[in-house]
Order: structure tokens, then C-alpha cells, then sequence
């Protein structure tokens, strides 16, 4: 809002030095977009979205009067005598979306504007158009009232309707743009067709013009809600809109009148003809709240004095009064009533649409006593802070394991398509539905984070990006109800290129890798089973489980997506995307508590055997090293997969495995002899459980 700094002197003393004003006024709250000095001294404030009383001049005089403690002058209000009275009939059909509505006649002479008057609309940002239009534009300006002239003669039967559109109706509005209307949209209308958007813009076909000799100069009250929609409806937004969609002042219309009477006859632009026409059905009485001395001190955790109080809020427009010893009480404008201590009874101004209980006048009391004289020390805590939620620090570990493995975070739609829900629905089972919908495309919870991802790849992959890695965490919706879950999609290469070696493409064991990785990170011992799952390629899926207690539970599944899915996402079938997911509800319960111990650092050097056999192709490699674990005594301390082979030499359906056996002793070094006796055990358990023979 620009406010002219000279306009603003007029209504109120403020120092001559623009630069002061501006900072003093906004250390009560206001933003300072800007200051100018030339051609005239303009500051530029941002009012907020819940201050519609200072988009004028008069009420930005009405914060310097609490500043400075000057007198606020308000602008000449006086109606000039009317004339004989033209004819002119309001009727208000939907008192809902307008509650007052005011109109007068005037008799006008439609010419160019003087200087003065010109020059300060130009400096608030305003063109001038005629001396009729920029009257109303001054007064909107001013006082914050925006106002509509229409031209007498053009409206049918001399009569203003104040009515929803009806269905089909359209108005050519002031831009030149003709608008179709919805039937929830209020027009201000005369006998036979719309004539303006009510609180947004008028018609063009009332438009007044060079030959305009009489005019109805409307000021009136609209629903903020139904100018706001209107004007996004439209796409139309105007000083107006701005106005009236944040909340007006209801008893505004009349005084908006008066002042622009004022004017027209200081101009000789024009004199009111008959009286003012004032439409109110259901009159509104002020609001009265009670403001309790002690609770100002307990909200600002500062004391106040009682006697600033009154200095504060009365040059702002409240009434204040002392209570009758504490025996008062009040209703806010909820309704509610407040059992009164020592304190005021405070009657607030119907411009003031943002004071609504008490805690809104303490706001006002510590603007103007100053936020600065505020303590800045924080309260005592009266109690311990909570601990934060353990889900925190375990996604973020989850998330730190990912993103070193390669991966980059994303971030998807909780509400998915249904299509895309399907294939990962527990047995087939329905997606949980959303009520309303905003489309098609939010229609379902997700069951699993895989959809959200696996439409993200295809996305990366549809721009030309071939190795994609990504991963979420987030809340999935089974038939269980809702968990947390972490997902990561792989494609592409296994590793970053480089010139030594050629590119591997990434397989199942690499996402395998990363699965276990992230339950080794939470100190997890894991087996990875073959699985089944209709979304997945069969065999090449797989459960990461742990064993607690001997029983079985299910950690994570992973495994390559099925062509037909992949493709039905967009993602080319003739690419392979591996993904998996892991359930973050179950790694937190199977997750072991923090009673680490510290072992020294091996005295004893270690003895490494490598051993090299053929099995069954189809014997998973966790079977082969639970049985090497169960045959060795404790000095094995670990097994290395260093090759594996398949080919010439190996006959068919059999595989060659290599790998390395660590042994060692804590109180000993070992010697050959009892490493050779342990891998021959080894080797034995190994023919006996699984047919091995030894290459």
C-alpha cells in the first residue's frame, strides 16, 4: 500500500522527515517495501493479509496517532444540501452475500481532475480517468472504502437489484472482456440484466462517459468469501477485490458516500440529488471483549502499565472502559463470555475485522508498547523436553546408508493412481479409497512406495537418464493400516563409469547388497530366501528375513520388476529395474538395544585356507555358509566368497565355489595342522549335507 507522506500529514502530525515515519510506524509491525522522495515522498508498505483496515491512508493515520500521540483528523465528511431527488430503487435479494448496501444520486459535469487531485493518485499508484471515477478511487485511497459509479440513465427502470447471476448470464465488465457468470457469483444488477461484479468490477454498459449528467454512486458491504471467489474464478483481481476479500468494514458505506459527496462539490464535479438510499437489513452491533490487566503481563511476559493501556488502544478506534470492580462481563464474538477480572471492557470498531478475542488486543497493547521493551530471555521450562520420536534417528540412519550407497532421496504422492496401487495391493486386496479425490490420479492410498518410485524412474528415464537410483521413506496403507516403510529403485549401471574396466549392469546381488547393508546398519543378522511376488520377475525375487527366537520374519523384499509393469508405467520394458523395500515397523522391533560391548584388538596372528568345490547351481550361498558355520568350532572367524564358476570342467547343473576360511585362537597362535584338521571337518559337512565334491 502506498501512502502518500504528505496525504498522511494531513490527517495526522508525523515528523516532516519521510525516512523517520517510515521507521517509526514500521516498528509497530509493518513492512517497508520501499521509500521514495521524488517526484513525491511515498512510502511503500506491505500490509498483511489480516490488516485489510490499513490498505488506506486514514488508517495508517490511525497507527501514527498512537505513535506520536497526535490528534487524528479526519477528512471533511459533510453532505452537501441535495437537490430534487431523481428516481433510483435498491433491493437487496441476497442479504447473505451483502448485507448493506448504500446508493445516491448525483448530478454531475464529468471533466478532467485538477492537479492536486491528480497528482496524489498518480503517487499511490493510480491513473486518473475523470473527475467522477478519481473521486471514487481518492475515497478507496483514503478511506479505505472502494466505491462504483454507475450511469443513471443506463440503468433499466431506475433500479439496482443486488442478486446472484443467473444461470447462463454474461457481462461484458469495464475491461472489455465479456464473462460468463456462475450462479454463485453476486451482480449488481437493475430491471433487466447485470450491470456490475459485485465487489470485484463494473459493466461496461453503465460505464459512465463524457455525456453522463447524473450518476449512482454505490458504496456497499460484500462477503469477503464471495468476492474472493468470484475474482479467482475469474482470473479478476482489482483494488477492490483486494478490499473486500480481506473484510471491510460494514459501517463504511455511508461515510464513503458523505466523503465523496464532500469532494464532488469541492471539485463543482457535482451535488448529491435526493437522500442517501441505505439498505441494511440486520444491523451489526460492535463487539465488547474484556481485557484482563494480568493476563496482558502473563501473554507478553511483560508488565504493562494500567495506564498505557487506554493511550494504545483509543486513537486506534476502541472504546475502552474501565470494569465496575471487576464485576463485568463481556461476549466475544464467538459467543463465548469471560468471567471479567480488573481490566477494560473494550469495544471494538467494526473495521478492526482481526480483533476477536482478547489475545488479539494484548497483540495490539505490545505492537504499540513495543516489541523491543519485550524480554528477551526464553520462559523457565517447566518440564523436561520430550524425546523425540525413535522413527527420526532410524530413518535418518536409513537414509544416510542409501544416499552413501549411490542413491538420491525422492519424494512422492502418498495418493496414487488405482492402476498403479493394484499390482502392489496385498493379494490382490483393494487400495484404501479416498473419499473426495482431487482426480483420478489421487484416487487411492499407496500400499507400497515402489508406485510413487517406479513412476519417478520412468519419469528420469523418459529425459534421457539411464542409470537411475532412488529411494523414500514414507508411510505405506496395507490391510494392516498404515506403516512405515524404505524403498529404493536401481537401473543402470552397478557403479559409476571408468576407463579401467568395462560397465557392469546392475543386477539382483547388487540390490541384495544394499538391502542387507541397510539391516546390517542396525546390527541385524539376516538370511536372503527365495520369494514369490506378482509384481516381481520369479527368480530373480527374494525376502531379506532375520530369525529371532528361531522363528522367521520378513525384513525387506527385492527382486527385478516384471516388464509388463515397468511398461504399463512408461518405464521400457527392455531396461531392468530392480527395487526393493524394506519394512521400517519391522527392523524397529527386531532392532537390538544399545548394550554394545568392545572387544580388544586380535592378539594372535589369523591362518587362511581357501577351499574350492562344486554343488547343486540352484543351493543358495546362505545354506553353504550356515553349514560351514555349523561344522567349524569357534576359532572360524569369517568366510570370504572369492570366486564362483560355471562352465568347462564343472559338469552342468553344478556350480565352483571358492572361498576363504579365517581361522583364529584368543589365547594361542594356531597351527597349520589344526587349521588343515577344521577345513577338512569343514569339507565333510559340506560332501554329507549337500553332495560337495572338493576341486
Amino acid at each position: 500500500m502506498k501512502i502518500v507522506h504528505s496525504w498522511l500529514a494531513e490527517l495526522v502530525q508525523v515528523p516532516a522527515d519521510v525516512e523517520t515515519t517510515a521507521r517509526e510506524i514500521a516498528l509497530r509491525g509493518f513492512e517497508v517495501a520501499s521509500v521514495e522522495t521524488h517526484p513525491h515522498a511515498v512510502i511503500d508498505f506491505e500490509i498483511t493479509a489480516n490488516r485489510p483496515d490499513c490498505l488506506n491512508h486514514v488508517g495508517m493515520a490511525r497507527e501514527a496517532s498512537a505513535i506520536w500521540g497526535a490528534p487524528l483528523q479526519m477528512p471533511d465528511l459533510a453532505m452537501p444540501s441535495p437537490g430534487p431527488a431523481e428516481r433510483l430503487d435498491v433491493r437487496i435479494d441476497d442479504p447473505d452475500l451483502c448485507p448493506r448496501y448504500c446508493a445516491q444520486v448525483f448530478e454531475v459535469r464529468v471533466g478532467p481532475s485538477p492537479g492536486w487531485l491528480v497528482q496524489r493518485l498518480e503517487a499511490a499508484g493510480v491513473r486518473s480517468i475523470n473527475n467522477i471515477v478519481d473521486v471514487t478511487n481518492y475515497v478507496m485511497l483514503e478511506l479505505g472504502q472502494p466505491m462504483h459509479a454507475f450511469d443513471l440513465a443506463r440503468l433499466a427502470d431506475g433500479l439496482i437489484v443486488v442478486r446472484r447471476a443467473t444461470k447462463g448470464e454474461r457481462l461484458r465488465t469495464l475491461d472489455g472482456v465479456e464473462r460468463a457468470l456462475d450462479p454463485d457469483m453476486l451482480v449488481i444488477a437493475d430491471a433487466q440484466r447485470a450491470s456490475a461484479l459485485g465487489g470485484v468490477m463494473g459493466g461496461a454498459d453503465s460505464e459512465i462517459s463524457s455525456q453522463t449528467t447524473m450518476i449512482a454512486l454505490e458504496s456497499a458491504y460484500f462477503l469477503p468469501a464471495s468476492v474472493r471467489r468470484t475474482s479467482k474464478r475469474l482470473g479478476l483481481k482489482t483494488e477492490a477485490s483486494t478490499r473486500f476479500e480481506r473484510g471491510a468494514d460494514i459501517n463504511a458505506p455511508p461515510v464513503g458516500v458523505a466523503r465523496a459527496a464532500a469532494l464532488l462539490d469541492k471539485l463543482g464535479a457535482g451535488r448529491p440529488r435526493g437522500p442517501l438510499i441505505d439498505r441494511y437489513p440486520v444491523p451489526r452491533s460492535p463487539a465488547r471483549l474484556y481485557l484482563r490487566a494480568a493476563r496482558i503481563g502473563r501473554l507478553l511476559g511483560q508488565y504493562v502499565p494500567a495506564d498505557r493501556v487506554p493511550t494504545i488502544l483509543e486513537p486506534l478506534g476502541f472504546g475502552v472502559a474501565p470494569s465496575r470492580n471487576g464485576s463485568d462481563e463481556s461476549t466475544s464474538r464467538n459467543g463465548s463470555k469471560e468471567s471479567a477480572e480488573p481490566g477494560w471492557v473494550v469495544t471494538v470498531p467494526t473495521y478492526r475485522v482481526d480483533v476477536m478475542r482478547e489475545a488479539d488486543l494484548i497483540e495490539e497493547v505490545g505492537r504499540h508498547f513495543g516489541f523491543d521493551n519485550l524480554p528477551v530471555s526464553f520462559p523457565p521450562l517447566e518440564a523436561p523436553q520430550a524425546p523425540p520420536d525413535p522413527r527420526i534417528a532410524r530413518d535418518r540412519i536409513v537414509r544416510r546408508v542409501l544416499t552413501a550407497a549411490g542413491f538420491s532421496e525422492a519424494m512422492t504422492f502418498a495418493f496414487i493412481e488405482r492402476q498403479a496401487a493394484l499390482p502392489f495391493a496385498d493379494n490382490g486386496a483393494e487400495p484404501a479409497a479416498i473419499a473426495n479425490p482431487l482426480s483420478e490420479k489421487f484416487a487411492v492410498l499407496r500400499p507400497s512406495l515402489l508406485p510413487g518410485l517406479l513412476d519417478a524412474a520412468a519419469y528420469n528415464r523418459r529425459r534421457e537418464r539411464r542409470d537411475i537410483q532412488l529411494f523414500e521413506t514414507g508411510s505405506r496403507f496395507t490391510a494392516d493400516g498404515e506403516g512405515r516403510a524404505a524403498a529404493f529403485v536401481w537401473s543402470g549401471a552397478a557403479a559409476p563409469p571408468h576407463w579401467s574396466s568395462a560397465p557392469k549392469a546392475v543386477d539382483f546381488f547388487d540390490v541384495k547388497g544394499v538391502a542387507q547393508q541397510v539391516a546390517s546398519a542396525f546390527r541385524l543378522e539376516t538370511e536372503c530366501v527365495a520369494a514369490a511376488r506378482s509384481y516381481l520377475v520369479p527368480g530373480r525375487t527374494a525376502e531379506i528375513v532375520v530369525r529371532p527366537n528361531g522363528s522367521t520374519r520378513p525384513l525387506a523384499v527385492l527382486g527385478q520388476i516384471t516388464p509388463s509393469i515397468a511398461a504399463a508405467r512408461g518405464f521400457p520394458a527392455h531396461d531392468e529395474l530392480y527395487v526393493a523395500e524394506i519394512d521400517l515397523n519391522a527392523l524397529a522391533d527386531l532392532e537390538p538395544g544399545d548394550d554394545l560391548t568392545a572387544q580388544s584388538l586380535p592378539r594372535f596372528p589369523s591362518i587362511v585356507r581357501d577351499i574350492s568345490f562344486t554343488v547343486d547351481e540352484a543351493l543358495p550361498a546362505a545354506t553353504v555358509r550356515g553349514t560351514i558355520r555349523s561344522a567349524a568350532p569357534s576359532t572360524l572367524v569369517s568366510i570370504a566368497e572369492f570366486d564362483r564358476y560355471q562352465g568347462k570342467g564343472v559338469p552342468a547343473g553344478r556350480v565352483s565355489l571358492s572361498m576363504h576360511l579365517t581361522f583364529r585362537a584368543s589365547d594361542r597362535t594356531l597351527t597349520d595342522q589344526e587349521a588343515d584338521s577344521v577345513t577338512e571337518t569343514i569339507f565333510n559337512a559340506l560332501r554329507a549335507a549337500h553332495g560337495a565334491e572338493r576341486r
